[in-house]
């Protein structure tokens, strides 16, 4: 690493994307971060400071939005890296799948052209498990080999990220190419919570620990700490065998939303005393679905089992995840300490 290499984060103040500022400033970079508000600034630094960052010296912030090409150009400008963990997140239900599709490919393609405008070395780019396994069933754990068939019925969210990352590779291989690319696919992520914004995937155990759930829904996930995710990102930023290489981040084995729940359970005694100790029935919330948005977004993954594999990123890059157990831990602890939980 050179002292004066600057990396450009997308979306600062998302949960991946502020992990990945407070590893790269303990790291001693140099780090530009984008905001669709600069009024989000305390915001940030209020998220770095829970992160243990105490010094704000290396950090600096840029106007920029998803929909805005021309605002990118100027926050790629002397940037050696990128990191672009910005993209519309599956917190809403779309009228239209393009709300999801058209900003994640767009902001995509603007920030690898403002990239290679800038003499930028290397893009790494969040995208998501959703873009390695749907429209499959597969009874071995996936890999970074495999893609989401669109052909099938894919839910908006992982639909976007799977055109979004596939739109990259066909830029970086055509019209971009110089510009070297590298992707990070997290499966659900959990870890510390720095504020209030934090992944869908945490939302779970933040609604066990209240007493929201009389019951958890029969999904079985592949998770991974957001603390390895970031980790992950800057090997694939770093090291010369990663370019052109998607990377899985995930802890391993898949674990039920009620394995969760008794995790929880053992682990933090009378602070889960809400925490549910059932499943229900999937035929229910099927229904309560058709009325419900909320539910609605977690149907299209009811009964789903699938398994991934980190054995790529550990070969290639001696990345070392922490296990199930430690991120769900973490979660719940942060999630305690900053009083979220009632």
């Amino acid at each position: 690493m050179n002292e004066s290499d600057q990396v450009l984060v997308t979306g600062g103040s998302g949960f991946i994307a502020s992990n990945c500022i407070a590893e790269l400033l303990r790291k001693g970079y140099r780090v530009k971060t984008s905001l669709r508000s600069l009024n989000r600034i305390p915001e940030v630094k209020q998220m770095l400071s829970v992160a243990g960052i105490t010094n704000f010296e290396l950090l600096s912030f840029v106007q920029a939005d998803l929909s805005d090409e021309a605002a990118w150009r100027g926050a790629a400008e002397g940037c050696r890296y990128v990191i672009h963990p910005a993209s519309p997140t599956p917190n809403f239900i779309a009228k239209h799948e393009d709300e999801y599709i058209v900003p994640a490919v767009n902001g995509v393609l603007y920030v690898l052209r403002a990239a290679r405008a800038a003499g930028v070395k290397r893009v790494v780019l969040t995208s998501a498990f959703g873009a390695i396994c749907y429209g499959t069933n597969k009874k071995t754990p996936y890999t970074e080999e495999d893609w989401t068939d669109l052909s099938k019925d894919i839910p908006a969210y992982q639909k976007s990220k799977t055109l979004s990352e596939k739109a990259a590779w066909d830029y970086v291989n055509g019209e971009g190419k110089g510009l070297e690319l590298a992707t990070v696919n997290p499966v659900g992520v959990l870890g510390p919570v720095l504020g209030a914004d934090y992944s869908h995937s945490i939302g779970f155990i933040h609604q066990m620990l209240n007493g929201q759930l009389k019951g958890v829904p029969k999904i079985k996930s592949v998770y991974v700490d957001v603390r390895d995710v970031a980790d992950l990102h800057i090997k694939a930023m770093t090291h010369a065998e990663a370019n052109g290489q998607r990377f899985l981040a995930t802890s391993g084995q898949s674990i039920s939303l009620l394995d969760i729940a008794n995790i929880l359970r053992d682990e933090f005694g009378n602070k889960a005393a809400k925490v549910p100790q059932k499943e229900i029935a999937s035929w229910i919330l099927r229904i309560v679905g058709l009325f419900n948005p909320k539910i609605k977004l977690i149907v299209p993954h009811l009964g789903m089992v699938k398994d991934a594999s980190h054995e790529k990123a550990t070969r290639m890059l001696n990345w070392q995840p922490r296990s199930n157990k430690e991120a769900v831990k973490a979660t719940a602890e942060s999630l305690i300490r900053l009083g979220l939980v009632k």
